[in-house]
């Protein structure tokens, strides 16, 4: 019998590592995992939900409960008992078919959830060898849902915020094992949360991610302002508006799934391309938001100059940065979306390739460095804050993030902050990591907008323009220990002392050697 338990987030990494380990090899397997996680969720919280209606209802039998359930919209979501979690892992043949034929009435009935329940196939087949094998056998996918069961993570046994951390534990492996793909779906959450600080996210303000990936810019801004505020003794009041687009559909289901699991309400995530189609338009212009964070891809290709020069939207006013047919790096040209998606008073922070500060530099004639020098002549750039290396599961290289205001406080007007964080790290397998402490003392570096020896430096725009726009912080910033040199006599003295040592063990050692009949000299 499955007796209801708590669960907490040791418990709850271990059980979905289990489940893990059972598809390990298989490429796809961590996204069968999250969607059996999102569909037990779903299930067990249906009946918590439906057994609060039963004792609020005491005079109704279980039908007429299901139906009012069902016909009044009691619930948030609806399971019909032919597609209930209990029901599919009894199964005995078919159990792939079954399953996915599950999700989709699952999704079928609640239609906020098509697209994102119902896009994997559990009986997918692929041709091998001159026949068709199943992806995931049945066999495999029962002991999968006996794993699964072995916990219920309903509304007593699994908090929101709890699950939702053991959801990024799951993107986290997925991530390990997806190599240069997995920047288009997770950063690190050291990452997100460090530029969630900086940002400080009010109650009521409009937070927007271009690139949401599986959303977690989204989710840890709302996880700060949790936070600042339960230490204030308080609860959030008026909630963020989140927003965000992703352009791949099983990214996009990710993302939607993260928010489902954290139950936040006040979110609207769009699929499509956001530099081709952004889907957030309001009276024929794009939406402006208060705060606007993303990881886009780095140095992205394909986007011609025709297509900048005639976009509707006017995103491009600063330069042109695709290149000859578009070979050349769209860093920029995702800094002028953000820019242009950010209200007046808004804050905007961006994690770009390092060579984005710094291309073109001593270059008469550069593309991208003419719009950085707009940028900083402007007096736009708020910070520059250089990551260290190995951070991100789709490269070893650091990354900066680019700190972006269109009204800089009074006191920062004329300045930019630069800070060289690339020693803030401890070392890890297979990537290192931001420590709490590394986190804090960025974050307060930022935030007080100061000058720290061998971490930071603030830099007057006439500064800027005299390195020609390079605003790398490792060119301002010095965080190696300067090399002593020492006094070429001492040096060797030391030598001939060590030369004399030498001699003399070489001597001891042929004595013995000759003392055993194992040395002839000559």
């Amino acid at each position: 019998m499955n007796n209801k338990k708590f669960i907490d987030i040791k418990t709850l990494e271990s059980w979905l590592k289990n489940a893990a380990d059972l598809l390990r090899g298989r490429d796809e397997g961590l996204k069968y995992i999250i969607t059996l996680l999102f569909y037990k969720r779903l299930c067990d919280v249906f009946d918590d939900e439906i057994e609060n209606l039963k004792n609020k209802f005491s005079q109704l039998g279980e039908k007429e409960i299901l139906k009012l359930a069902k016909e009044e919209k009691l619930v948030p979501f609806f399971i019909p008992e032919e597609a209930h979690f209990q029901t599919i892992r009894k199964t005995t043949t078919n159990l792939g078919e079954r399953l996915t034929e599950a999700l989709r009435k699952i999704a079928r009935e609640n239609p906020e959830l098509q697209g994102v329940i119902d896009i994997i196939d559990f009986n997918e087949t692929r041709y091998s060898h001159g026949e068709r094998i199943r992806v995931i056998s049945d066999d495999t996918l029962s002991k999968l849902l006996e794993i699964f069961n072995e916990y219920t993570i309903g509304l007593d046994e699994a908090e929101p915020d709890v699950l939702g951390r053991a959801y990024e534990y799951l993107l986290r492996l997925y991530a390990q094992g997806k190599g240069k793909t997995a920047g288009e779906f997770y950063t690190p959450r050291e990452v997100t949360y460090l530029m969630a600080y900086c940002v400080d996210p009010k109650e009521g303000e409009e937070v927007y991610d271009p690139a949401c990936g599986s959303g977690g810019f989204l989710i840890k801004s709302h996880l700060v302002l949790k936070e600042k505020l339960e230490k204030q003794g308080k609860e959030i009041e008026i909630p963020l508006k989140l927003y965000g687009q992703e352009r791949d559909p099983t990214t996009f289901a990710l993302a939607k799934i993260n928010m489902f699991i954290h139950n936040i309400e006040t979110v609207d995530i769009r699929l499509g391309d956001t530099i081709l189609n952004p889907r957030f338009i309001e009276n024929g212009r794009l939406k402006q938001f208060d705060i606007v964070l993303a990881n886009p891809m780095w140095n992205q290709k394909g986007y011609s100059e025709s297509f900048c020069n005639s976009d509707p939207f006017e995103r491009f006013v600063f330069g042109y940065v695709g290149g000859p047919k578009g070979k050349s790096s769209f860093d920029w040209g995702w800094v002028q979306h953000m820019f242009a998606s950010l209200k007046p008073t808004g804050r905007m922070a961006v994690i770009l390739d390092t060579g984005s500060v710094s291309r073109g530099t001593g270059k008469k004639r550069d593309k991208e460095k003419a719009i950085r020098q707009k940028f900083v002549d402007n007096d736009f750039i708020e910070a520059v804050l250089l990551l260290p290396e190995n951070l991100f599961y789709n490269t070893g290289a650091p990354g900066i993030i680019l700190f972006i205001r269109k009204q800089k406080p009074e006191e920062r007007k004329g300045k930019i902050l630069l800070i060289n964080a690339s020693k803030e790290f401890v070392k890890g397998k297979p990537k290192n990591y931001l420590s709490e402490e590394n986190v804090k003392k960025i974050v307060d570096v930022y935030k007080n907008f100061k000058e720290v020896e061998k971490f930071s430096k603030i830099i007057t725009l006439e500064e800027a323009r005299k390195a020609d726009y390079n605003l790398s912080p490792s060119r301002f910033v010095w965080v190696w220990e300067e090399e002593k040199y020492r006094d070429i006599g001492e040096i060797w003295r030391e030598l001939e002392e060590i030369e004399g040592e030498r001699v003399k063990i070489g001597k001891k050692v042929e004595n013995i050697l000759q003392s055993i009949n194992l040395f002839k000299g000559h």
